[in-house]
C-alpha cells in the first residue's frame, strides 16, 4: 500500500509542475498587473518604475522561473490592492471553503446513500419512482435559484435562519452561531450533489445486487442486511467513490457563486474581488489553489480505490 501511494504523488509531480506553467502563462496571456496604472495621471516612466519593480521588464520565462523559485519558497506575491501577501489571504480564507465544502460533501452522502440504496432495493416501487425524481429535481435546480428560494422563506418570511456572512455582526463567532449561517448555503450545495449521488449510487447498486454471488448468499440465509450493506455496498464503492471524487472540483468552483450569494467569507468571495479589481497575484494564487485541489481529489481517489478493492494495489 505504501509503494502504491508513492507512485501515486511520484505521478502528480510533474503534473503539478504543468499546472505552475498554465496557470502563470494563462494569466501573463490575460493581462498584465501594469494595466491598472495606466491612465492620464500616471507618467510612463512611473509604469517602467513599476515593471521593474515587478519584475516584468524580463521576457517571459524569466519572469516564471523568477516566480516558481518565490513559490517554492511559499511566497505567492502580494496584493495589489491591499498589499498583503496572497499566501496571507488565501490561508486565512480557505478554512471557510473547507468547512463549507466538508459540510455539504457529509450531507449530500448522507442523503444519498441510503436513499440511493433502498431504491435499487425497492427498484420499480413508488419510493423509488419518487426518489428518483427528486434526485433529478434536486440536481435541476440552479444553485442561485434555490439559494434566493430559501432565503425568501427562512430568512425574510419565518425569520428563523442569517442569510450572510459567517456570523453574526457585533457578537461572538460560536459554534451554534456558525452552524446556524452555515445550514441554507449546504442545503444548496448538498441539495445538489446527492441528486446526482443518488442516481449513481442506484446504478450502482442495482448492478451489483443482479451478481450471482449475491443470490447464493440470500438464498443459503443469510441476514439480508448484511448481503444489502456489507457485501453489496462494498462492491458498489468504486463507482461512488469516483463520483465524490470528481465533485470536489465542482464543489469548489461552484462553491464560488454559492460563496457570493451568501457572503461567505472563503476563497469564492476573495477570488470575484480578485477578478474585479483584477487583482492579478491573488488570482494566480487562487488558480493555483484549485488545482492542488484538484489534483489531491485525484489522489485521495485513487487512495480509496485501493482501499476498497485490493486487487487494484496488488496489480
Amino acid at each position: 500500500m505504501g509503494k502504491y501511494i508513492l507512485k501515486r504523488f511520484t505521478i502528480a509531480i510533474p503534473v503539478l509542475i504543468g499546472i505552475t506553467v498554465i496557470d502563470f502563462f494563462v494569466m501573463s496571456i490575460v493581462g498584465s498587473p501594469l494595466e491598472i496604472l495606466q491612465g492620464a495621471r500616471v507618467s510612463q516612466a512611473a509604469v517602467a518604475v513599476k515593471a521593474v519593480n515587478l519584475g516584468l521588464d524580463k521576457p517571459l520565462y524569466i519572469q516564471y522561473f523568477v516566480w516558481l523559485k518565490e513559490l517554492l519558497e511559499g511566497n505567492m506575491g502580494y496584493s495589489l490592492k491591499s498589499y498583503l501577501p496572497v499566501t496571507e489571504i488565501i490561508g486565512s480564507h480557505i478554512g471557510p471553503t473547507l468547512l463549507l465544502m466538508g459540510s455539504s460533501i457529509l450531507v449530500s452522502m448522507l442523503i444519498a446513500v441510503p436513499a440511493g440504496i433502498y431504491s435499487a432495493v425497492k427498484k420499480y416501487s413508488k419510493g423509488d419512482y419518487a426518489i428518483v425524481t427528486m434526485s433529478f429535481l434536486g440536481s435541476s435546480i440552479p444553485g442561485f435559484f434555490l439559494s434566493l428560494l430559501l432565503i425568501y422563506i427562512f430568512t425574510i418570511k419565518l425569520r428563523w435562519l442569517p442569510s450572510s456572512g459567517m456570523s453574526s455582526l457585533g457578537e461572538s463567532s460560536g459554534v451554534w452561531d456558525i452552524m446556524q449561517h452555515m445550514i441554507i448555503p449546504v442545503i444548496v450545495l448538498a441539495v445538489s450533489m446527492a441528486g446526482n449521488n443518488i442516481r449513481y449510487i442506484r446504478s450502482a447498486m442495482l448492478e451489483i445486487l443482479e451478481k450471482d454471488y449475491l443470490r447464493t448468499a440470500r438464498a443459503k440465509g443469510m441476514n439480508y442486511f448484511r448481503v444489502v450493506y456489507l457485501h453489496a455496498l462494498r462492491n458498489a464503492l468504486i463507482p461512488i467513490v469516483t463520483v465524490v471524487g470528481l465533485q470536489i472540483p465542482v464543489l469548489f468552483g461552484g462553491a464560488i457563486i454559492i460563496e457570493q450569494v451568501f457572503s461567505w467569507p472563503g476563497l469564492g468571495l476573495v477570488t470575484m474581488n480578485a477578478i474585479i479589481n483584477r487583482d492579478y497575484p491573488v488570482i494566480m494564487g487562487v488558480c493555483l489553489m484549485s488545482a492542488i485541489v484538484v489534483l489531491a481529489a485525484n489522489i485521495i481517489t485513487d487512495i480509496l480505490y485501493a482501499i476498497v478493492d485490493p486487487t487494484i494495489r496488488y496489480k
